[in-house]
């Protein structure tokens, strides 16, 4: 999202895990505990696959559906068209988060429990999916490639958390691929009721799932 470095170079699988290994390289980490979440627990996956990871936590990793499942094309346009309305809403986010019911309309697909989350951070969210100028290219090049993985040279733990209520990459069924073919011998933790980021739903549960498994 927004803030962080612009991405130079032509937008592929690689582009994101590449960037991480390079910061790792620049701090002087040759492996370290990683946890990510959505799309950032497919990258993680990606740097144990290079060797890079201690352990990984992935939360709600995304690219596991199945092959021959399409349904990955619905959530691909769901973010294309998140990003289109949630520019037209900046001018509003005030307004909009002022109310309990704006909050939870601004979070439905992220989590189920929304009440904690303070104001300004839901708004930082908002405010940076809206500006990420790489949504767009990466999702016409997952349209074309998908999400490979080489999964068979991961030799670090691998914990992979779901909430049962994820709106955006459905439990069971986007996770098929990681729970069949790629990860079948993981740590699997699911996590009834909870959304999409298990980090903001349930910050301390998943704080405990992450350290205890470090």
């Amino acid at each position: 999202h927004a803030g962080g470095p612009r991405l130079d170079g032509d937008v592929s699988h690689t582009l994101l895990a590449d960037a991480v290994e390079r910061a790792m390289d620049d701090a002087g980490f040759e492996t370290a505990h990683i946890a990510g979440n959505s799309l950032g627990g497919h990258v993680a996956l990606q740097l144990a696959a290079r060797g890079r990871a201690e352990s990984v936590v992935a939360l709600a990793p995304a690219g596991g559906w199945a092959r021959g499942d399409e349904s990955y094309k619905a959530t691909l346009a769901y973010f294309a068209r998140m990003q289109h309305q949630l520019k037209a809403a900046m001018p509003h986010v005030e307004a909009l988060l002022a109310s309990p019911e704006g909050r939870r309309l601004a979070t439905r697909d992220m989590v189920t429990n929304v009440d904690h989350i303070p104001v300004g951070l839901i708004a930082h969210l908002m405010r940076g999916a809206a500006s990420c100028p790489a949504l767009l290219p990466l999702i016409r090049h997952a349209e074309r490639e998908g999400w490979p993985l080489a999964a068979e040279a991961i030799a670090c733990p691998v914990r992979i958390v779901w909430g049962t209520d994820d709106r955006l990459l459905p439990w069971p069924s986007a996770a098929a691929r990681y729970r069949r073919d790629w990860l079948p011998t993981a740590d699997w933790v699911e996590l009834d009721g909870i959304g999409h980021c298990p980090q903001l739903d349930v910050p301390l549960e998943t704080a405990q799932l992450i350290l205890g498994f470090t």
